[in-house]
This record gives structure tokens, sequence and C-alpha cells, in this order.
């Protein structure tokens, strides 16, 4: 007995056992289609798996094809019922798709029994033994192919077709748990029958050389994995009965802890029965309403202890639930014995029959007394607050405002509560508002607007108002909300702009007094290329009266004019360019070529005070963004003032001027003497106004050029070296 006589009748047995199972799991759940649609398809491949038993032993060609063409009669029952399996137990793929692969499937055997001798075979003209694994041999057939079984592997195809839509229909709209059990049994069954169809090309055509065709493994591989995906059903129901028991379990012992905690945080139940009125309270909740828990208790027993005030109230709040989604909420207050007053809330869900009719409420009691005196404080606190308040919920609606919030904006307090915060924005930022808001309900902090940028209300006249806003999550009545302190700040920027222009026309003055100091060493300066101009314009003058006249000489004598006269222009210009008293203009600008205007101006100065000067000027500095004239009096003075410290020391008066980039990114010049240095104690003074180590200082310069270093966003200040001297930092942002 070789191997396939035995594997053969194993995978009929195994079959028929899978469909036994299977046949009683549906004879107790008829409803369970699914699995007669298994045994259906389990007793078919026992049928195909006998015919393909007997076709490799088969003795003569005539039983060979007999057997063959019944054959077909299994396989299209298999068919139709494993397109009902997938559309039963998974619900997925086009049903049409699988319809027209079963009606294909059924059309071929019209075909099979009516054109040649199969739908296999025009003719089977002979049977050929061929050894397979393990040298067992079987019969495979020699014939001309049937023309007619394209239309069965063609309907082969589409159920291959059927199976990979259903794997891609499924990650449109399932869960991925959903997806990972279609994919893993459509696409085995696909491959399975691929294996299948292949199977029977090679054994009609040959292509490989004599072969057997062995539908049977693929077969039972197709229904393995629909008795793992119905074994998986079944054990999910196992579990699921066991997790029920437990979580009854888990319910009951929920069930007392709750009645505990509802006890512990002094929360009342209570239910309402809307068609005959009676009410039940839980002890808690009657002793929050202030009754007896040995009295019944009516709705017309509870009104009487609500307060009259709060009737009308309530009605609304009960009318507005059974009309709308059944959601109930209430605040109201009750009299208690002893006279007191206490805040109820009330929070409940009403239960509707099938024709939307309120049928019986629940819900609990819950004391917030203690909370509505809370919000009253707050709201005190608020009121009496001078900046402007209000408070937003996360759909941006204003819920309260304070009389400064109306003052600012030019609304009545009624007008702003239920305002939507959007109109309160110029339109130039809604935008940007509805972004910050959206950012901030994700991740609700305390924070700060307005005070790095221009930011801008709206009145109701629609006139803009700077302002600078204070933001701060708050929580309301158990929903998240955002507290905002709003400061109308356009009285500050006014004082703001006064002192600007004061702190220009003092740096203008303090830059003419400085200039005026330097008074001799610049009519020096104009008076060097003056002289020169005269010098080579006489010298022009002797040149031509020769005979003949030196025309050489005379065009270098003019050259020299030229040039002299564009020093003498140069001079005047940067003169002027510090004396004008023009607004700021801030551009991009190279700091090395700052500190070398500067010294070009002071030049002679310098040379009169014996100062010699030392430029470590860094390569590729990055550029600033300030006022030339502004920052050429900075560093005028900063250089003034080292050639000032250095006066008492006798020789070697050195000046050296640095620049270079900090590793943060901020450009620095340091000017450095080599004088007595500042005393400790004055490092910082010596920047305040009035203060001045010289007998005819005024004490403003080094004032001015602070105001103007804050001005560009940068810093100044002193330190002494490590041997003589002290140094003065000027720092600037790049950019």
């Amino acid at each position: 007995m070789n191997w396939i006589d035995f594997a053969w009748p194993a995978i009929s047995g195994a079959c028929l056992i899978l469909a036994g199972i299977h046949a009683l799991v549906w004879n107790k759940r008829r409803d369970q289609l699914a699995h007669l649609a298994f045994v259906i398809t389990a007793c078919s491949v026992t049928a195909i798996s006998e015919f393909e038993l007997w076709l490799l032993h088969a003795q003569s060609t005539e039983q060979y094809v007999g057997l063959l063409r019944w054959s077909h009669v299994p396989f299209a029952i298999l068919v139709i019922s494993m397109v009902a399996f997938v559309h039963l137990q998974l619900g997925a793929g086009r049903l049409w798709l699988g319809i027209l692969a079963c009606l294909l499937r059924v059309a071929s055997l019209l075909p099979n029994f009516m054109t040649g001798v199969n739908l296999n075979f025009q003719e089977v003209s002979a049977l050929q033994h061929v050894v397979v694994w393990g040298g067992t041999s079987v019969v495979a057939p020699i014939g001309t192919a049937n023309p007619w079984m394209l239309l069965g592997q063609f309907s082969t195809f589409l159920i291959v077709i059927f199976l990979v839509d259903a794997i891609i229909g499924s990650r449109k709209r399932l869960p991925v748990s959903e997806r990972r059990r279609i994919v893993w049994v459509c696409g085995t069954l696909a491959i399975f029958i691929l294996f299948v169809g292949i199977s029977i090309v090679l054994a009609v055509t040959r292509l490989l050389g004599p072969l057997p065709a062995l539908c049977a493994p693929g077969f039972l591989g197709v229904l393995l994995v629909m008795s793992y995906e119905l074994g998986g059903d079944i054990l999910r129901a196992a579990n699921l009965t066991i997790s029920l028991q437990s979580t009854q379990s888990s319910l009951d012992r929920s069930e007392q802890r709750m009645e505990q905690a509802v006890r512990a945080a002094n929360v009342g139940l209570w239910n309402r029965d809307l068609v005959s009125g009676d009410s039940w309270f839980s002890d808690m909740g009657l002793q929050l309403l202030g009754i007896n828990p040995e009295s019944s208790v009516d709705a017309t027993k509870l009104r009487e202890h609500v307060d009259p005030e709060d009737h009308q109230a309530l009605d609304k709040a009960l009318a507005r639930a059974a009309s709308g989604d059944g959601e109930y909420h209430s605040e109201f207050r009750v009299l208690r014995p002893d006279g007191s007053r206490r805040w109820l809330e009330s929070l409940g869900q009403i239960e509707f029959n099938a024709a939307r009719t309120p049928l019986r409420m629940r819900g609990v009691l819950v004391d917030v007394t203690e909370r509505k005196h809370a919000t009253e404080r707050f709201r005190m606190l608020v009121e009496a607050s001078p900046s402007a308040m209000v408070v937003v919920d996360q759909s941006g609606r204003i819920t309260f405002s304070n009389r400064q919030a109306g003052q600012v904006f030019g609304y009545s307090r009624d007008e702003l509560v239920g305002l939507n915060v959007d109109r309160l924005v110029p339109e130039a930022y809604q935008h940007d508002h509805t972004q910050d808001r959206a950012a901030f309900n994700e991740h609700p902090d305390t924070r700060t607007m307005g005070v790095s940028r221009n930011l801008f209300g709206l009145r109701k006249d629609g006139t803009p108002v700077p302002v600078e806003i204070a933001l701060n999550p708050v929580e309301i009545d158990g929903s998240q909300s955002v507290l905002a302190s709003i400061a109308d700040i356009s009285e500050r920027l006014r004082l703001e702009h006064e002192s600007m222009i004061q702190r220009d026309e003092l740096a203008h003055l303090s830059r003419v007094a400085l200039l005026a100091e330097l008074s001799g060493s610049l009519a020096h300066e104009l008076n060097q290329p003056l002289t020169a101009i005269l010098s080579n314009a006489q010298a022009a003058t002797r040149f031509l009266a020769h005979s003949p006249p030196n025309i050489e000489e005379v065009r270098e004598s003019l050259v020299n004019i030229v040039e002299s006269d564009k020093r003498a222009g140069e001079v005047i210009r940067r003169l002027r360019a510090m004396l004008r008293k023009d607004p700021p203009e801030f551009q991009r600008l190279d700091l090395n070529e700052v500190v070398q205007d500067v010294l070009r101006i002071i030049r002679s100065d310098l040379l009169n005070r014996s100062v010699e000067t030392r430029l470590e000027l860094a390569e590729d500095l990055p550029l600033v963004h300030g006022d030339r004239v502004q920052l050429q009096q900075v560093l005028l003075n900063l250089i003034m003032n080292g050639s000032d410290a250095m006066a008492d020391v006798p020789a070697g008066r050195v000046l050296t001027v640095r620049s270079f980039l900090q590793p943060s990114g901020r450009v620095e010049v340091q000017v450095a003497d080599v004088g007595r240095g500042i005393p400790e104690a004055d490092l910082e003074r010596i920047f305040t106004p009035f203060v001045t180590s010289k007998s005819d200082g005024m004490g403003l310069g080094l004032a001015v050029c602070t105001t103007i270093a804050e001005a560009h966003r940068g810093r100044l200040w002193a330190s002494n070296n490590a041997g003589a001297g002290a140094t003065l930092h000027l720092e600037l942002p790049a950019g």
C-alpha cells in the first residue's frame, strides 16, 4: 500500500469528521448558516478526494474520462458553498462578483457533459504511469485539451478576484482586528485556490511533462482555513461566556463598592416613574433634600422642599430633557428643616419607549453649595479687578464679563455675555486667533499674549485698541474654560512714544556736545586736505609758467587736488550725518564698518592724545539691525571714554577695539584701554544719568548710550581688565 492510498482516504476522513462537528453546531444554532456552508464544502471536498483517488488508479481511458466528468459536480458545489461561507462568516467582498463566479462554474457543467469527453479534455488517447514522491506510481492522462476548460478556469480566476476584493474592501471600513481576520482567511483561501487551478492546468497541458492533477491537498487547506475561522468563533463564544460570568461577579462587587462610594461622596441616588409620578430616593438623597427617611416622597412633598423661585427652572429642565436627547440637568435650592438653604445639582437620564414617550428618569443628587459660594466669590473678585476680564468656554462663547471689559470694548455687560470672543478680534487677526484658541484648548496653561508683538482688540464701534492678554485655564461647573485678563495699553504706548522722542532728542544733544568737544580735531582733519589743495594749486600754477608748460606735473597736481577735495568732502559728510536730527533709520549694518567710520572721524584727536589704536575685528561677522548714526554715537562715546581714561598714562596709550561673534549668536564689540580702571562700586553706576568721573562731564554720555543699546535690543556693560585698564562691552543681536 503506497502513501497515496493512505493519504487520500485520510483526507476524506478528516473532511467527514470536520463536517460532522460543524453539522452538530449548526443543528444547535440554525441561525449560524456559515456552519452549514462549511458542512457542504467539507462533503464536496470528500467527494473530490474520492474521485481523485480513483482517477490516480484508473484502469482505462473510458473509466478516467467518466470519473473526471462527474468530479466537476462536487467542484461546482464547493465553489458555491465557499462563496456563501465568505459572505456569511466574514461579510466581505462584492456579493455580485461571488455570484458571477458561481454561475460560471455551474455553467461550465454544460460543456463538461456536452462537449468532448469532459470539461478538461476533448479526448484522452492514453493513460501514462508516472512516479511521484516516494516512488509511488499513479496515472496521468495524455490527450487534447478542451477549449471550454477556459470557462472553468475563468470562474476560478473570479473566485480569486472575489477573495482579493474582500481583502481590499476591508481596509476601508473595518477595524484592524477584523481586517486581519479577513486578510488571513481570504488570503490563504486565494492561495489554495490558485494552487488547485495551476495543478489542473499543468496536468491538462503537460507543460512540465506528464503530471497527475492533485487537488485534494489544496482543497483540504481551504477546508482547514474555514474550520479554523469557525473554530475561532466557537472559542470566542466560550470565552465570552466565561467573561460574562466574571463580569456578573465583578458587577455585584462593583455595586457594593458604588454604594459605599456614593455614601462617602455625599451623593444621593434617585429615580422617578414619569407615568405614575412615584419617586424613590436613597437615604443620602433624602438627607440632602432635608426629608425624613421614614416619610413617603411624592411630587408635591418634593416641591415643598424646593425654593419656590426655582420651581420654574426645574420644570423647564425636565421639558428640555423630554424633548431632547434625555439628558437632564438642573440646579436648585432646598429649604432645610433648620431654615438654611443649600444648593443641589441634579443629573439624570430619561428613558423612552419606542414611541419616544418618557417613561422613567434615573440620576444623582450632589450638594454644590460650596461650589456656588466659591463661584460667587470668584465673580466678586473678577468684578473688582481693574483689568478687563472675561471667561470664555471651549466653543469661544463669553460666559462672564466684568464692568471693565465693557469699558474697554464699548459693550454693555449683557451684550458681552453670550457673544463669541471672535467678535472682539480685528479681521486681520482672525485666522491667527482661531489657531491660538485651538492650541490653547489642546494644552491649556497660563500664558501671556501681546507682550512681544502688537496685539489689538476690536471695539464695538470698529476701532482697534492695543491690548495685552493673560490667559489662565479655569474649571467652572465641571467644564474647562479660560479666564482672559485684558489690559488696554493705549496710554502706555503713548507714553512710550513720547519717551522715545525725548530719548532721541537727548541722544542728539549728546551727539552735538560730543562733536563740540572734537571741534579742534575736526578742524585739523579738514585743514589737512585744504592745505594740500592750496599747495597743489600753487604747484600747478608754477608748472604752467614753465616754457614750455609741464603738462604732466600739472595733471598730477590736479589729480591730488581732486583726491584732497574728496577727503575733505568725506569729513564734512560724516560730520553732517552726526549733526542731523533725523528719525532713527534701522537697516542691516556691518559693525566693523561702523567702527572704522568712527575711527576716521576722531583720527586726528587720537593722534593729538598720543593714543595708538589696535583693531582686532573678526572677519565674516554677521550683520546687525540698527541705526548707523546712533551706533556711531555709542562707539564714539566708548572710544573717547577709553582715551580719557588713559590721560594720566605717561606712555604706551593703547586702545584696543575688538569685534567677534558670541557662542549665543550675538555680536559683541569691546573697547579696552590701559588706564586706571573703574572702581568696582562704579561698574554699574557709570551707566546711570549724571554719574561721571570727569571734572567737566555731565554724566549723560553712557546713560544715553545705554538707552540706544536697549532700543537696539542689545546691552552695554563694563568690566576691569586682568592687568591695567577697563573694557566697555556693546552687545547686539545678529540680524
